[in-house]
């Protein structure tokens, strides 16, 4: 027979060999795994060697007390569960060690029954520290960031990064498709600098004209420009000793961005028709959808920029790339949203649910939390089905799987869902266009313009290593 799954590892602590023999066989038959020593040093110096679920110590032996075993020992580990053995005369004692942390007492002459009982007792709060333990560091994971949520290992890493470096001085550039929280991670960076209690502000760099950039950056001088009724800050001189988020940076036209680097090199701006520098005291957080050093080889970034934005990296990954963590997304914005609208609506069933994992989300997290927050207004019971869901999510299903469906009157966003079964195909093809074009019904030559037209790139190529 195979051997049994032990229930928790003991270690007893007694001087008295034969007390030692009798509990190693009563606890062995019982299925736990059991190590016996006769004293405190060599307790010590197997709790060096090993964990144990419990320690089961005499109150009083030869050399040193059970108090004094336990004193060390949850100095080391408060969670530990130690129980101790007393004689009639010393039970106050036994008192006195629960308050300083002890599980319980056990009364020599030690009784079968109530030993067994006691000690399932302690394992059952042993499994529930356990859980919580799990959970706990679960929770840690998945939300180090505020409102971003992920377990996948490809955002833990980026929650790893994020810790590490926030309190650093250095520029950082933010690596991601449109909707994977870019600006959510720039601001979880300023939280965690010495900056903190000065301003995080952000700009766009492709919602505002290139004739405005300048200006809005670092300001400009009454009278500088029509229109220039008054002198204005900019965002760096408003932004003294915080943070500046410069999102969509690979959208700053090329004389703009020579103007920036010369801020960055000297430490100092000056208004549009100003004459007098000011000193710059800003730490600078940029973010790109696109891929830059493509966009250098192109002459449509400065290397010598990119090099200074680049100091610390960090990729944020696709949702298609981190399927697993579409359900706690999901879970987290039907919450928020049933409690917004006040529309009470517990979750989402299994097939709907099935629809979401397997779709490929061009809009990353922004569709996602898009998507829950219509199908909760639409719902018709207290779960979302499949038939709250957007058309594009119950389309592209149909398609992926050859099951014919009917057009809907509104239509549906067709590039979006062409788009989603391209990457599809290729990721079955590993990425191989020979191997995919079959599967979409395609000449190698058509799929390839259609990667160019999207700008579908294979996800190692666009997302480099930190």
């Amino acid at each position: 027979m195979p051997n049994q799954a032990k229930k928790g590892s003991i270690l007893i602590v007694d001087d008295e060999k034969g007390q030692r023999d009798i509990l190693r066989v009563i606890l062995t038959k019982q299925g736990y795994d059991v190590v016996d020593v006769p004293g405190v040093r060599e307790a010590l110096k197997q709790l060096e060697r090993r964990e144990f679920d419990l320690i089961l110590t005499d109150l009083k032996m030869q050399d040193e007390s059970g108090l004094d075993l336990l004193k060390r020992v949850l100095a080391d580990d408060p969670q530990q569960c130690v129980i101790l053995m007393t004689a009639h005369g010393t039970v106050d004692s036994a008192v006195e060690a629960m308050k300083k942390g002890a599980f319980d007492y056990l009364e020599k002459p030690l009784e079968r029954d109530n030993l067994i009982l006691t000690l399932a007792r302690a394992f059952e709060r042993i499994g529930l520290l356990r859980e919580n333990r799990v959970l706990q560091k679960r929770v840690e994971a998945i939300q180090t960031i505020p409102n971003m949520l992920g377990e996948h290992p490809k955002m833990r890493e980026v929650f790893r990064v994020v810790a590490k470096i926030a309190a650093s001085t250095s520029t950082v550039l933010i690596v991601g498709e449109s909707g994977t929280g870019k600006e959510l991670v720039a601001r979880a960076i300023h939280d965690g600098s010495q900056r903190r209690a000065r301003p995080f502000l952000a700009i766009n760099c492709a919602a505002i004209p290139d004739t405005l950039i300048e200006s809005e950056l670092f300001g400009h001088e009454k009278g500088s420009f029509t229109g220039a009724n008054a002198r204005e800050i900019g965002i760096f001189e408003a932004a003294g000793g915080g943070t500046v988020f410069l999102d969509e940076i690979g959208e700053m036209n090329v004389a703009m961005q020579a103007k920036l680097l010369r801020a960055i090199q000297e430490k100092e701006i000056r208004r549009v028709g100003g004459k007098v520098n000011i000193p710059l005291d800003v730490r600078i957080v940029s973010a790109t959808n696109k891929e830059l050093e493509q966009e250098i080889r192109r002459g449509n970034f400065r290397e010598d920029l990119f090099y200074r934005l680049n100091v610390i990296r960090i990729n944020l990954p696709p949702l298609r790339e981190r399927g697993s963590d579409v359900k706690i997304l999901t879970e987290f914005f039907v919450k928020k949203y049933s409690q917004a609208s006040g529309i009470a609506v517990d979750g989402i069933s299994r097939p709907a649910l099935k629809l979401l994992m397997n779709y490929i989300w061009p809009g990353n997290v922004r569709q996602l939390e898009s998507v829950i927050e219509r199908s909760v207004l639409m719902a018709e019971s207290n779960y979302i089905e499949p038939e709250d869901l957007p058309v594009e999510i119950t389309a592209a299903s149909a398609l992926a799987g050859g099951i014919p469906f009917e057009l809907p009157p509104e239509g549906i966003a067709f590039e979006e869902l062409e788009k989603g079964l391209i990457i599809k195909a290729m990721e079955r093809a590993e990425w191989v266009i020979g191997k995919a074009a079959p599967l979409l019904g395609m000449s190698y030559k058509t799929l390839q313009y259609r990667l160019e037209k999207f700008g579908i790139e294979r996800p190692e190529r666009r997302n480099k290593s930190y």
